[in-house]
């Protein structure tokens, strides 16, 4: 049973919360913290200077917003929602927080992901804890 557990949810929700929630609920010990983590993609400096000034802040509010709603009658969840690079970001920030679970959705591969590979991939080979993948 897991005690601080992270859950990363794709900016444009496209995959449930529910089912990730469910996940985590049931592997959860008693009394454990659940947090729904967003990630902005940080934009180059070479386009950010053709956006309006608060362009990225503005996304991030927007986006905690609509995942505030998402757990709103949700008890023990809390949101996140930070800048940077998805990957990288959901390792460092489940390593800042002491996380020792990580219920992620992912997706069937597709050619790109076999070049690039995607988040949950990275995510799943450079954990600092536990991580449930669900597809």
């Amino acid at each position: 049973m897991y005690k601080n557990i992270l859950i990363p949810v794709a900016p444009d929700h496209a995959h449930p919360l529910t089912e990730a929630l469910e996940i985590a609920r049931a592997i959860a010990a008693e009394g454990a913290t659940i947090t729904a983590l967003s990630v902005v993609e940080s934009i180059p400096d070479y386009v950010r200077q053709y956006l309006p000034e608060n362009q990225l802040h503005d996304n991030a509010e927007r986006i905690m917003t609509a995942l505030e709603e998402d757990i709103a009658d949700e008890e023990g969840v809390q949101a996140d929602v930070i800048i940077g690079h998805a990957g990288k970001s959901i390792l460092e920030y489940a390593e800042k927080h002491g996380k020792d679970c990580i219920v992620i959705a992912s997706h069937r591969p597709e050619f790109q992901d076999y070049f690039l590979g995607s988040t949950a991939a990275r995510v799943v080979r450079h954990a600092p804890c536990a991580v449930h993948v669900l597809r």
